[in-house]
């Protein structure tokens, strides 16, 4: 078991990775993987913008309800701190996602170059990308309708007044 676990000696790694088609065929393989790590990033920027938004919104009606000024913006409080809650989940599982999806290429690249056989190990790192990108994307849905319910209440309740 651990001859098979063992990695090459140094003259076969040279000889495996010297081979131009060899390494052009894993940079294939790793386009898709990283692709997806490109993606990811520009729904994290979303993510991340509303998420200082929200923080900065608590910040100014906290910072106002100190100074007496707050009125009913303090109501907004609890809407906005779940939302708080909720954007910074949603990027916290995008990036276990961002770094799950480095791993699959990572692995990709090595099994190139190494005996042992990678293929379930990368199978499973891409299923998990696949549920930490999907709990997230779920988890931001959750915070934008969360934000919706939120200005729909307070649109219902400016038109009784």
């Amino acid at each position: 078991m651990v001859a098979a676990l063992a990695l090459p000696d140094p003259g076969d790694l040279v000889s495996r990775t010297s081979s131009s088609a060899r390494v052009q065929h894993v940079v294939q393989l790793s386009l898709a993987p990283a692709f997806l790590l490109a993606g990811i990033g520009a729904v994290m920027n979303v993510m991340t913008n509303r998420l200082i938004w929200v923080a900065n919104r608590i910040e100014r009606i906290m910072q106002l309800d100190e100074e007496d000024r707050a009125g009913t913006l303090v109501e907004d409080l609890p809407a906005l701190e779940k939302r708080r809650v909720l954007a910074q989940r949603a990027v916290m599982l995008s990036t276990a996602s961002a770094v799950s999806i480095s791993v699959v290429i990572a692995l990709l690249f090595t099994s190139a170059f190494v005996r042992p056989q990678m293929g379930t190990l990368i199978a499973i790192a891409w299923i998990v990308t696949m549920l930490f990108l999907m709990a997230g994307l779920v988890t931001f849905l959750l915070e934008t309708r969360t934000a919706a319910r939120r200005n729909r209440e307070r649109m219902k309740r400016s038109l009784r007044r």
